[in-house]
């Protein structure tokens, strides 16, 4: 199949194709001889598949490179994968407390003005003036 199938089939762009192949997550296709169009195989939509369901978990491309070297090795224990996916949880976990904790200053900042003021008597404009820096 041509790119443009393979990146309809995978439900992204031809970019995203390209970007794939030349940071080595997807591995090259074969060229056609007459017009040296890029001919891909099944392997390179269930591979393409996975890189995007990996990309849907917010996994970084090192990551993915682990997972994928993992499904090149069946009989080998899945030890590293599970640390693998526990430490992004833990990265998870941790941006969402970060965010909780945005969420917090937010509800605090908006609790500064109640009114609709003008902006010289704004309370959040007031707070972000004399509030102290991050």
């Amino acid at each position: 199949m041509k790119i443009g199938e393979l990146a309809s089939q995978a439900g992204c762009g031809v970019e995203t194709v390209r970007y794939y192949e030349r940071v080595g997550l997807l591995p090259p296709p074969a060229r056609t001889a007459q017009n040296n169009y890029r001919h891909y195989q099944a392997h390179h939509l269930q591979q393409l598949l996975f890189i995007r369901r990996c990309r849907t978990l917010d996994l970084t491309q090192e990551e993915i490179r682990q997972l994928l070297a993992a499904r090149q090795q069946p009989d080998a224990g899945c030890e590293t994968i599970n640390q693998l996916v526990d430490a992004h949880l833990a990265q998870v976990r941790a941006r969402l407390a970060e965010l909780q904790a945005l969420e917090q200053q937010l509800l605090a900042l908006r609790g500064q003005c109640h009114a609709s003021l003008t902006t010289r008597e704004c309370g959040i404009l007031k707070e972000l003036e004399q509030g102290a820096a991050p």
